[in-house]
C-alpha cells in the first residue's frame, strides 16, 4: 500500500503570531501609559524632565504611532524594527536616575513644557516608523528570499517612509518653534545655537532634505531609504546628544 502522506505541521500562523504580537504591543502600550501616569501623578508634573522620563515617553510615542501606522495602513510587518527599538529605549531608561527633583526654573512653564514635548514624542515616533520601513527596505537585498517574502513589497516599504516623515516632520517644525518661544521666555533669547537646538536644526534640515528631493525630484528607492536611515541617526543624536555636549 502506499505510504500515507506526512502530516503539515499544527504550529500556529504567520498571521496568528502577527495578532500575539499586536496584543503585546498594545498590553507594552498600556503598560506604559500607566508608568507616565503615575509618574505624572507622583511628581506633580508631566513626565518630561528628566532623562529617564523623556525616554519612557519616546517609548511610548515609538509604540503608539506604530500601532497608528498598523491600523492605517496594516503595516504589522513593521514591528520586526519598531518593538526592538521601543524596547532598547527602555534599557536606555532604566539606567537612568529615578529621583525626583523639584523643577529648575526654566522648566516651571508647564504649558509650554508638555506641549512642547507631546508634540516631540509624537514626531519621534513618526520617524521610528519611518527608520523601520527604510530599514526592512534595505535588509531585502541581504535577507534570504525566504525571508524577504514575508516582507511588505519595496514600494511598500518606500511609501510607508514617506507617509511617516509627512507627519513627523510638521510636528518636528512645531517642536522647534515651541522651544524657541520657551528658550526666550526662560532664557530671554530664542536661539543661542546650544547643541540640543543645533542637533534638532540638523535633524530638520535632513528631513527637510528628503521631503525637497522626494517631492520635488521624485527620488525613491536605495537613496532614499539611506536618507532616512541617516535621519534617524540624527533623532538619536539629538536625544542622547546632552550626555555628550552638555546644554
Amino acid at each position: 500500500p502506499a505510504r500515507s502522506a506526512r502530516p503539515a505541521p499544527s504550529g500556529p500562523s504567520a498571521s496568528a503570531l502577527a495578532r500575539y504580537g499586536s496584543l503585546v504591543a498594545w498590553l507594552a502600550l498600556a503598560c506604559l501609559t500607566a508608568s507616565l501616569a503615575l509618574r505624572s501623578v507622583v511628581t506633580g508634573h508631566g513626565p518630561f524632565v528628566t532623562q529617564h522620563e523623556f525616554a519612557t515617553s519616546m517609548a511610548w510615542g515609538f509604540l503608539a504611532m506604530f500601532l497608528f501606522f498598523e491600523w492605517r495602513y496594516r503595516a504589522r510587518t513593521l514591528a520586526l524594527l519598531v518593538l526592538p527599538i521601543t524596547a532598547g529605549m527602555e534599557l536606555y531608561a532604566l539606567t537612568q536616575a529615578t529621583t525626583v527633583d523639584p523643577l529648575v526654573p526654566a522648566l516651571q512653564n508647564s504649558l509650554l513644557l508638555t506641549t512642547h514635548i507631546i508634540v516631540a514624542v509624537f514626531a519621534y515616533g513618526a520617524f521610528a516608523v519611518s527608520f523601520a520601513a527604510a530599514a526592512l527596505y534595505l535588509a531585502q537585498a541581504w535577507i534570504p528570499e525566504s525571508l524577504a517574502r514575508v516582507l511588505p513589497k519595496p514600494e511598500v516599504l518606500d511609501r510607508l517612509g514617506y507617509r511617516a516623515v509627512v507627519i513627523g516632520y510638521p510636528l518636528l517644525t512645531m517642536v522647534i518653534v515651541l522651544g524657541a518661544v520657551w528658550a526666550e521666555i526662560a532664557w530671554g533669547s530664542y536661539w543661542s545655537w546650544d547643541p540640543k537646538e543645533t542637533a534638532s536644526l540638523v535633524t530638520w534640515l535632513i528631513y527637510g532634505g528628503y521631503l525637497h528631493a522626494r517631492v520635488a525630484r521624485g527620488w525613491v528607492g536605495r537613496g532614499a531609504a539611506w536618507l532616512l536611515v541617516v535621519a534617524f541617526a540624527s533623532v538619536i543624536l539629538t536625544f542622547v546628544g546632552n550626555a555628550f555636549f552638555g546644554g
